[in-house]
Parts: structure tokens; sequence; C-alpha cells
């Protein structure tokens, strides 16, 4: 794991990421899954985190937090060109806005294919895949088809010099940590309630989605961190989550993001341990332009 940076040519900011996952203490392996990376030429960020439920009703999660990464990547890339393209023009935003809310019905779509797909070849539920795939157009005809054993939350982000948008479907948080070190949770559906979550083997999870809009003007953008579950159920109470958060915005500014990177699989690993949960955390952090001039990125990773 390593930090990554991509530089915006036309507006002189440097991007650099920061990415870390551990499975749960005890657990075969990780039902999360993430990506992050500079795209438009270095121009846009794309984050992006998903957790699959992992419960025996969701055996397959672990697939369907896979394909929430891999379709939102590709559908926030598109949104990302368009984002850079309109850049700082006002008269662009309503447009961009819609389109920023039609895209987690785009993501899911895709990932509803994928997952139709798959189980029609291979059946969760012990029918023949012939026998499943005329269940399955059944199931379509009402409305409804059972996905529930690839079950996964899914949160997002794509981040220019003059705009962020971020999407949110089930549990998981997104922190925005600005300049003068305040944290938000722009949004935060309150204190989770067990082990309920929205997901997006339900039908039509699009219009469970929630979305932020946020244009950049003047200053620094700022620091966007997502994160599984896992992090945020390790700490006692929400305030300690949300000092973390700001910890981290704060070290990578004092000691530099690389020494940040360095010491992140010790501080999720240690998370892990009180939540008993998988824990990832992938970040974006922007500063005006000195030498820099790389691109980078973590591509889906589980």
């Amino acid at each position: 794991m390593t930090a990554e940076q991509g530089t915006d040519r036309a507006g002189d900011v440097r991007w650099a990421l920061l990415t870390g996952g551990v499975k749960g203490v005890g657990k075969k392996y990780s039902q999360d899954c993430w990506a992050a990376k500079a795209t438009a030429d270095g121009r846009a960020v794309v984050l992006t985190v998903a957790d699959g439920h992992g419960s025996a009703a969701h055996f397959r999660s672990d697939l369907g937090a896979r394909w929430a990464v891999e379709e939102f990547t590709a559908c926030a890339e598109v949104f990302a060109h368009e984002a850079v393209r309109v850049g700082a023009d006002a008269a662009g935003w309503p447009e961009l806005r819609a389109e920023a809310r039609l895209l987690p019905q785009a993501v899911g779509h895709r990932w509803h294919r994928r997952a139709l797909f798959h189980d029609s070849n291979t059946p969760a539920r012990g029918a023949a895949p012939a026998q499943r795939a005329a269940a399955h157009r059944r199931a379509r005809g009402r409305g409804a088809p059972d996905l529930a054993a690839y079950g996964s939350t899914l949160l997002g982000a794509v981040l220019t010099e003059h705009t962020l948008l971020c999407w949110q479907l089930g549990d998981g948080d997104i922190v925005l940590v600005d300049d003068g070190g305040e944290p938000h949770t722009p949004l935060s559906s309150g204190p989770d309630l067990g082990d309920e979550t929205d997901s997006l083997c339900e039908p039509e999870p699009w219009r469970k989605t929630r979305t932020h809009w946020q244009p950049i003007t003047g200053g620094p953008p700022p620091a966007v961190l997502l994160s599984t579950d896992g992090l945020s159920k390790s700490f006692a109470d929400h305030q300690g989550f949300l000092d973390f958060a700001t910890g981290v915005r704060e070290r990578a500014a004092e000691q530099g993001l690389a020494a940040v990177q360095g010491q992140l699989a010790d501080w999720l690993a240690r998370a892990a341990k009180y939540s008993g949960d998988d824990t990832t955390l992938v970040g974006a952090f922007g500063a005006r332009r000195d030498t820099s001039d790389a691109t980078g990125g973590h591509e889906p990773h589980e």
C-alpha cells in the first residue's frame, strides 16, 4: 500500500490518495472491496468502498462488493470527465447535478445484470442453471429477483478542483475534513440500527442512495475519507471516530501522506480487532501543486 499522487494540470491541484483494508478477526477472507484512482488526465479522483454483508444469507457478498466497486468506478470515471469539462462554469452545474442523481441507477442496473448472469449460471439456491434462469425471468416480471446472496453496500465519491460529489447506499461513512480541521458527515443517516442496512441486492436500490453535491469555491478542497462500518464501529462513540478522521488529515499535513500510509495498516488492524469486522479506508487529499507532476491510483482491491 502506497500513497499515490495526481495533478490537476489545468487548475494546479495535486491529489494524494490514501488506501488500506484488513479482514475482520477470525474471518477467512474480507468481504470489503475498494478502489481509489486519479482519472481525467489526473484532474479528478474517484473513490469507492463496498461492504459485502457476509452473513449466511449473503454468502456471495464478496462478489457483490467487487462488482459494486467495479461498476461504480466505470460509471464514475465517465462522470468525472464531464465534471472536469464543466469545471468552474456554474451554468453547467445544474445539468451535472442531474447526471449525478442518475448515476446510482446506472450502477444499480449494471450490478443487477452481473448478479443475475452469475446466479443463472451458478445458482445460489441449488436449482439447475436453466431452472434458475427461468425463475429470474419470472421474478423480473414481478420486479423482484432474489439476489440476496450477493448483497453489498456502496459508497463513492468524485472530486475535482471545483466540485465534490458523494453517493452512499447502506452503512459506512463519508467524512469531509475542511482546511480548518472541521469534520463533516454530509450523508449520515444517524446511528446504525443493528445489522440492517440498505443494499444493492434490493429492488431499485438507487431509490435509497443518498447524494451530496458540493461546489468548491476558494481555498483547497476538503480531505475526503470513505470507510466501511468496521472502522466507525471500533470507536466508543461517533465523536471518537470523527476525531480519528480529523487526526488522519492533521498527520497527513504535518508528517506527509507517505508516513500516514505507512501506519494505516496497523491502525486498521487495531480497529478490526475491536469491531470484529472487515475494515477499509480510502481517502483523497488536495493541495495546490508545487513540483509534483505524477498521476496514479489503486485499482479495485479486495
